[in-house]
């Protein structure tokens, strides 16, 4: 083998190894889908936020009732001041979900009138191959 075939070998297993350092995980795509949505919820923009969620979710969940329900649970909670993530989980098995590629984040969240909230969201990776909200709950 010539040196220059050699060096030519090196070079693409060294590209191929950054380009797999750069493939991100599913919990950073997960996060960051639900951030994106979470935004929509801060905003009060509720129908949005609806729009923005899994497939599985819009069938379960009509919009109107989405809109009811998370305008009666976040506007007694006021505006936000802080959401900072405390764990993120993996799991191809969610009980009372279809098997599939979920992460399942909480975030310890201060709100203008509720100081301490863990907020829950469950990302999954739609059939699309997008990550899209498919739970939310705050306690």
């Amino acid at each position: 083998m010539t040196l220059g075939r050699l060096a030519g070998i090196v070079l693409l297993l060294t590209l191929v190894g950054a380009r797999l350092e750069a493939v991100e995980k599913p919990e950073d795509l997960a996060q960051r889908a639900a951030k994106s949505w979470l935004t929509h919820l801060d905003a009060g923009k509720y129908g949005q936020s609806w729009a923005q969620s899994a497939k599985v979710f819009k069938t379960i969940v009509p919009r109107t009732k989405w809109e009811e329900s998370m305008s009666g649970i976040r506007k007694p909670l006021g505006k936000l001041v802080s959401r900072r993530v405390q764990s993120r989980e993996f799991s191809e098995k969610l009980s009372g979900s279809p098997d599939g590629k979920y992460v399942v984040i909480k975030f310890d969240t201060v709100f203008e009138h509720k100081t301490s909230a863990v907020e829950t969201v469950t990302s999954v990776l739609d059939s699309d191959g997008v990550w899209r909200v498919s739970g939310y709950y705050v306690l």
